[in-house]
């Protein structure tokens, strides 16, 4: 067995602030290989890139999660004691919390509910008004992802909840001020989750038992025992939030009509399949996280290098999704590629790779997919708008990475 190829230097933190989606790119390019070890906050990391290893990647026996990720991270944008920190039986048993809530009626509830709010939204704006479409979707899918869960949002609070949950995945990567106030942000949020919790755990708040958050108040771990109220909340959260970070593609899709008229175009008349494709390509051509982390369980050997067991390991998200020995001409915006295109479990990733049930994928793809569906039936059916001048820059060494002026609409009519 031999060593992984080896970045050059001695750390390479401030690179990757630098670099941030294209940091492991950059490396996989110039050392000629979808695996490599790095430096990072001053440890030996590992770094994999393509669909083999993030099959690597995902196989319980060679890797865990618990410990992997950055406590800063488990501070802001996960919280502590969350499903994403689990493994084995004790994931698989949290992990059916969550699937629980995926099926098909279930979507169609998500699906309802992002007209219901969407369409007050419009009807209560000046149709001359500039909307910023990424800040309108937080609110729009906070309000959804609240109403869906069971959590009650008192009168004026949406805008106080989607500043603070976008706070969480905003800022998550930050350093400095910005990361400390993620910090705050995550401990009121808790906070407002866990007094629910406690109210209905003693009759003092009476909820929808088919609604999450009366589920995961009563859901008993694999211990047998009630999950704890800051840890019913940590999950709460893991619903809230990335719902509302589903803004983060709304900001996306504007970037793709703008980019690509021609495919726009193909969207007009409304049909499903064609809008279906569009938003796959969106989600694996934009970025979206840069990378996924673990730990290496045991030691081991994969294509002749040796893996050490306790080393951190990432996953490139966004450049597997680019990755040109998985996907031809991966550099271009080609939605009917996903007309006959056959999915794995590793060969698409943009919110992880793996199984729904046994492994790490994100049981939140069929939310965000419900979502982004109804969002794009109201832009294109429901309304008609104009597209202003703005900026549609982004920097990819953001994270989310999302365009200067968050896709801006004008002149809003209903159809």
């Amino acid at each position: 067995m031999k060593e992984a190829p080896k970045d050059k230097n001695f750390d390479h933190t401030l690179k990757l602030l630098k670099e941030g989606y294209y940091f492991i790119i950059n490396r996989r390019k110039a050392l000629n290989t979808n695996i490599f070890q790095t430096k990072l906050i001053g440890k030996k990391m590992y770094c994999l890139s393509g669909r083999k290893q993030a099959e690597l990647f995902y196989d319980n026996e060679l890797f865990k999660r618990q410990g992997a990720a950055p406590s800063r991270v488990n501070k802001t944008l996960f919280g502590e004691g969350g499903v994403q920190g689990l493994d084995e039986g004790a994931h698989y048993k949290r992990k059916g919390m969550f699937m629980e809530l995926m099926g098909n009626q279930e979507m169609v509830e998500i699906s309802k509910l992002i007209y219901k709010y969407w369409l007050a939204y419009f009807d209560h704006i000046s149709n001359r008004k500039n909307v910023n479409m990424y800040e309108a979707s937080k609110k729009v899918f906070l309000q959804t992802a609240c109403e869906w869960t069971g959590v009650p949002l008192k009168e004026n609070e949406s805008d106080k909840r989607a500043s603070q949950l976008s706070n969480l995945f905003e800022n998550a990567a930050s350093v400095g001020l910005k990361h400390w106030k993620s910090r705050r942000e995550r401990i009121k949020a808790e906070k407002w989750i866990e007094e629910l919790v406690h109210d209905i755990r003693n009759g003092n708040f009476n909820l929808d038992k088919d609604k999450a958050l009366y589920k995961f108040s009563w859901f008993h771990d694999i211990d047998g025992k009630l999950l704890g109220e800051k840890v019913v909340a940590v999950e709460i959260l893991n619903l809230l939030r990335p719902m509302t970070a589903v803004s983060v593609w709304v900001a996306n899709i504007g970037l793709a009509m703008y980019q690509f008229p021609e495919e726009a175009k193909k969207l007009q008349n409304g049909e499903e399949k064609k809008i279906m494709m569009f938003l796959q390509e969106t989600r694996r051509y934009y970025p979206f996280f840069p990378f996924t982390v673990a730990k290496v369980k045991k030691d081991f050997e994969y294509n002749g290098f040796k893996f050490k067991k306790g080393t951190i390991t990432l996953l490139d998200l966004y450049g597997t999704n680019k990755h040109p020995e998985d996907w031809s001409n991966p550099q271009q915006f080609i939605p009917e590629r996903f007309e006959h295109w056959e999915q794995t479990p590793f060969n698409f990733i943009p919110q992880g790779g793996g199984s729904y049930d046994f492994g790490h994928r994100c049981a939140g793809e069929f939310v965000t997919m419900a979502m982004l569906k109804a969002t794009m039936d109201i832009l294109i059916k429901h309304i008609t708008y104009d597209i202003p001048e703005q900026s549609f820059d982004f920097n990819f060494n953001d994270i989310p990475a999302v365009p200067n002026d968050g896709f801006i609409i004008n002149n809003v009519r209903f159809i």
